[in-house]
C-alpha cells in the first residue's frame, strides 16, 4: 500500500516524509486555503518535499476551462496530478488530459458507476470518499471493495486512493482489501505508530536497563 498524506501543511508533509513511508500528497482548495500562502509557491514547495504524486484540485466547471487550468497546474512541477470532480464536463476534460499525458485524480467518488466512468476516461487515480459515506450510514469500505473488483475484471490501470479517512481502522480495512493507496490526515498517520503495550514495553525495558550492570 502507498501512503499519501492529505494536507497542504509543509511542516506535516516534511515530518511524514522523514519517517520514510510517504509516497505522495493530496490537497484540495480547503486545505490550501488554511495555509495562507501564495498558491503556486506552496504547491512547488510541496512537490519538492515529496517526489511522488501531488494532487492539486481544479476549480473550473466546464471542460474547456478545466483543461486549461489543469495544464497550468501540471506546469508547476513534474509530479503534479490534477484533481477533477466526477461530472460530465470533468470526464470530457479527463479524456483530453489523459491523452496529453497529464495525470488525473478523479475526486468526489461516491459510487462504483462513477469510478467505472473515470477509469474509462483514462483517469490515473480515483478517490472514493469513505468517511463521508460512513457519515450518512453507508458502508464506505463496501464501495472500495466493489471498485477494486470491477477494476480487476477489466484490468484497468486506474489506482484507487481511499480518501476521507477518519481513523486508523480505515487504513487497516483499506489494506485488507488490497487498496493501492490510502490518503491519510497527519493526525491519523501519527496514530498508526501507537499501541499502549508498545509504550508499556519500552518503559519497562528502560527501567530494567537502568538496573543492569554496565
Amino acid at each position: 500500500m502507498k501512503f499519501f498524506i492529505d494536507t497542504a501543511n509543509l511542516k506535516e508533509i516534511r515530518e511524514a516524509a522523514g519517517w520514510g513511508i510517504l509516497d505522495g500528497v493530496t490537497t484540495n482548495p480547503t486545505l490550501v486555503a488554511r495555509e495562507k500562502a501564495p498558491f503556486a509557491d506552496l504547491i512547488r514547495e510541496i512537490c519538492r518535499a515529496v517526489p511522488g504524486p501531488v494532487s492539486v484540485e481544479c476549480v473550473a466547471a466546464d471542460a474547456g476551462p478545466l483543461v486549461e487550468e489543469a495544464r497550468r497546474l501540471a506546469g508547476l512541477a513534474p509530479n503534479v496530478v490534477v484533481k477533477i470532480p466526477l461530472t460530465r464536463e470533468g470526464l470530457k476534460a479527463t479524456r483530453t488530459l489523459s491523452q496529453e499525458g497529464i495525470g488525473v485524480n478523479t475526486t468526489l467518488i461516491f459510487s462504483t458507476a462513477q469510478a467505472l466512468l473515470a477509469a474509462k476516461a483514462g483517469s490515473r487515480f480515483v478517490s472514493p470518499f469513505i468517511g463521508r459515506l460512513d457519515d450518512i450510514s453507508q458502508e464506505g469500505m463496501d464501495l472500495v471493495r466493489e471498485i477494486l473488483a470491477v477494476y480487476e475484471n477489466y484490468t484497468f490501470q486506474t489506482e484507487v486512493i481511499v480518501a476521507s479517512i477518519r481513523h486508523p481502522r480505515h487504513v487497516i480495512e483499506a489494506a485488507l482489501l488490497g487498496a493501492p493507496v490510502a490518503t491519510v490526515p497527519f493526525s491519523v498517520l501519527d496514530k498508526l505508530f501507537h499501541h499502549p503495550l508498545t509504550d508499556i514495553g519500552i518503559e519497562n525495558f528502560l527501567k530494567d536497563w537502568g538496573r543492569a550492570v554496565k
